[in-house]
């Protein structure tokens, strides 16, 4: 939902300005490398976007992941001390509870995307 939230309101919105600035670059006083240049410059918020949003993915991934390794350590470590079944049924509560975690911090990640962006909620 954040995600498609996201691309909507403000990708969508940024690549429209790209659009729009690239055809103004477009004037037959012009010469190609002017025109190169200023679609270039029209591209750089939509680059600097995308930078963003693939970093803060992926830290959201490092930290899922990390969370994971963790449960895998005490799986790995009941395992050793013969604890069998248990350790199946820890892990999986480990991962259910990593995973949930992850989840109630998507509303954080996406008003921080959202902020980025200069996407307010009034845009839906």
């Amino acid at each position: 939902m954040y995600y498609s939230l996201l691309i909507v309101y403000g990708y969508n919105g940024l690549q429209r300005a790209y659009f729009k600035c690239a055809y103004e670059c477009f004037d037959r006083s012009r010469r190609q490398e002017e025109i190169g240049n200023c679609v270039e410059h029209c591209s750089v918020p939509v680059v600097n976007a995308q930078q963003i949003f693939e970093d803060e993915m992926a830290k959201f991934q490092e930290r899922l992941n990390r969370s994971l390794m963790v449960c895998q350590d005490k799986f790995e470590a009941a395992k050793l001390q013969k604890i069998g079944s248990e350790a199946v049924i820890s892990l999986e509560s480990c991962v259910e509870q990593t995973i949930q975690d992850n989840i109630k911090t998507l509303p954080h990640l996406a008003g921080r995307l959202k902020a980025s962006f200069s996407i307010n909620d009034e845009a839906k």
